[in-house]
């Protein structure tokens, strides 16, 4: 077990207790990663998270859509730590409901966390992150590129990632942190057992008739912190032809 603060690299995953966001600590941690796992209301799933990855992980609670939060936690890494090597952009919320009668504070929430949340951290995290020539990871979803009745505001939310993403990219070159994007399907988390006809539609889609494996994609994304060539990508992680 590598000790915190002593690991080769230091990686922060928002929303890291999460359904996706525990496999990608669990993951990260398994490969010797010290993991920061942001969280905003999932303190028992935190709790319980710190328990099982010890001195692996940290937790530390901010609300991303807040700035004066991030930097609260950009301070507390950059003290413990003085440097990030890697940022996993994962936090996220959905809620259904047709734009027709979509409350404009709930269209709201979901593109400040979703989106403005990615652009709160990438930009208060970029000076720990500049001399290290690191990874940002952005997840966005399927529902980003395809769209899905009841969800404009979160497809918006995650469209806004993709394109967002690509000119990230081009920026952050000169300083040697990839940038990429990846794009899970549906998943059985606590977010997608919310949406009970999409995740049967979406294995109705399905060329393999599966959802996407939350593991998996922790696998990939663990791999794409290890690469130094690969920027400015989009990668489906999904068994549905767009």
């Amino acid at each position: 077990m590598t000790i915190l603060g002593r690991s080769k690299y230091i990686t922060l995953i928002t929303g890291g207790a999460g359904g996706l966001g525990s496999a990608l600590s669990r993951k990260l941690a398994s490969e010797g990663h010290s993991v920061i796992v942001n969280y905003r209301s999932s303190e028992y799933e935190a709790l319980k998270l710190k328990d099982e990855l010890g001195d692996q992980c940290r937790l530390v609670r901010a609300d991303i859509s807040s700035r004066d939060e991030v930097r609260d936690m950009a301070h507390h890494i950059e003290k413990s730590f003085g440097r990030l090597d890697n940022l996993i952009n994962n936090a996220g919320i959905s809620e259904d409901c047709l734009l027709i009668r979509f409350p404009e504070e709930k269209w709201d929430s979901i593109i400040d966390i979703n989106l403005k949340g990615c652009f709160n951290c990438i930009q208060v995290m970029f000076p720990l992150m500049k001399d290290t020539g690191g990874h940002i990871v952005n997840i966005s979803s399927y529902s980003g590129v395809k769209g899905r009745e009841g969800q404009c505001a979160y497809s918006a939310s995650k469209a806004g990632i993709i394109g967002f993403s690509r000119s990230l990219a081009k920026e952050m070159s000169r300083f040697r942190i990839r940038v990429n994007t990846v794009l899970p399907g549906y998943m059985e988390t606590r977010m997608g057992k919310g949406t009970g006809h999409a995740i049967e539609l979406a294995i109705k889609e399905s060329i393999l008739n599966t959802l996407s494996d939350p593991d998996e994609v922790a696998g990939f994304v663990s791999y794409l912190c290890t690469t130094k060539n690969i920027t400015g990508q989009v990668f489906f992680l999904d068994s549905r032809i767009t």
